[in-house]
């Protein structure tokens, strides 16, 4: 008996060896597997998805549109092709995230994504709370207007004097409304697909924005018009010009310059000109 005790004790401290390599061995394979997959560091880029023809939200992946996280849509549009552009200079694995226009700088400061590209301007007001990398667009302001209104042919913003006009929540699109004598500024609007429901509407004569969207507004709805301005709206070029958002001394912005630096305007033009012909008509 105690022989018999003393193999089994034998044959079970042998089995317990065997089944301890084969355990090790299995965690090894899994993290042998990770390192040959060896799988790529994300840059979580966020935007609204919302302002075509810089950034939109589709069904499927038509036109190079790329997942949004946590989502069964796509995102597409001039914002989404530079943030390819960006995480391929930096080998990372592009991630887009939702995020509404008012939560994207929180976002960005609780880590919540790595970059803003949102067809954001880097005012000074927005650089005292994040960092930018250096323009990948630039544009003027404009207004769109209802087909067949009294504003259509207008060619200076005073011809606005007394219209309902508005723009969009915390942008300098709807801080340049005050530029216009006897204006009947509107409340702000949280975001483009609204404030063309109220154009539609004819809740609002008109609202400001900047050349790319209208141009995206005015082809996608046959009753709007773009209104670009003789004597149009001063502005300082920062208020204009769109740049990628940043946490505040990110070892990300000098890699980011120099990757733009490396996109021409020719193609950069060519970029926006592709993402205003390939927007959703439904935007």
């Amino acid at each position: 008996m105690r022989k018999k005790l003393s193999s089994f004790i034998a044959l079970s401290f042998s089995a317990m060896l065997l089944l301890a390599a084969c355990g090790t061995k299995e965690s090894g394979s899994t993290t042998s597997s990770e390192g040959e997959g060896e799988q790529k560091e994300v840059l979580r880029v966020g935007m609204e998805a919302g302002y075509p023809p810089f950034n939109w939200t589709q069904l499927d992946d038509a036109n190079g549109g790329v997942k949004i996280e946590g989502n069964a849509e796509y995102a597409g549009g001039y914002d989404v092709e530079i943030a390819k552009k960006i995480a391929e200079g930096l080998g990372k694995e592009l991630v887009i995230v939702k995020t509404e226009w008012d939560g994207l700088v929180p976002s960005l400061q609780s880590g919540k994504i790595d970059v803003i590209t949102a067809g954001m301007s880097p005012t000074e007001e927005r650089k005292e709370s994040i960092d930018f990398s250096d323009n990948y667009y630039t544009s003027n302001f404009v207004m769109i207007v209802k087909k067949g209104s009294k504003y259509e042919n207008a060619t200076s913003i005073q011809d606005f004097s007394g219209a309902k006009i508005t723009g969009q929540l915390n942008t300098s699109h709807y801080g340049v409304i005050d530029q216009i004598e006897g204006v009947n500024k509107q409340p702000a609007s949280d975001n483009f697909p609204a404030m063309r429901v109220a154009l539609e509407s004819g809740v609002i004569d008109g609202y400001v924005s900047e050349r790319p969207e209208g141009i995206s507004a005015s082809s996608a709805n046959p009753n709007f018009v773009m209104v670009e301005f003789t004597e149009g709206f001063v502005a300082d070029e920062e208020e204009t010009a769109v740049a990628a958002g940043l946490k505040k001394d990110s070892e990300l912005v000098d890699k980011i310059n120099e990757i733009l630096a490396d996109i021409s305007e020719e193609e950069r033009q060519n970029i926006m000109d592709a993402a205003i012909k390939n927007q959703p008509a439904a935007e």
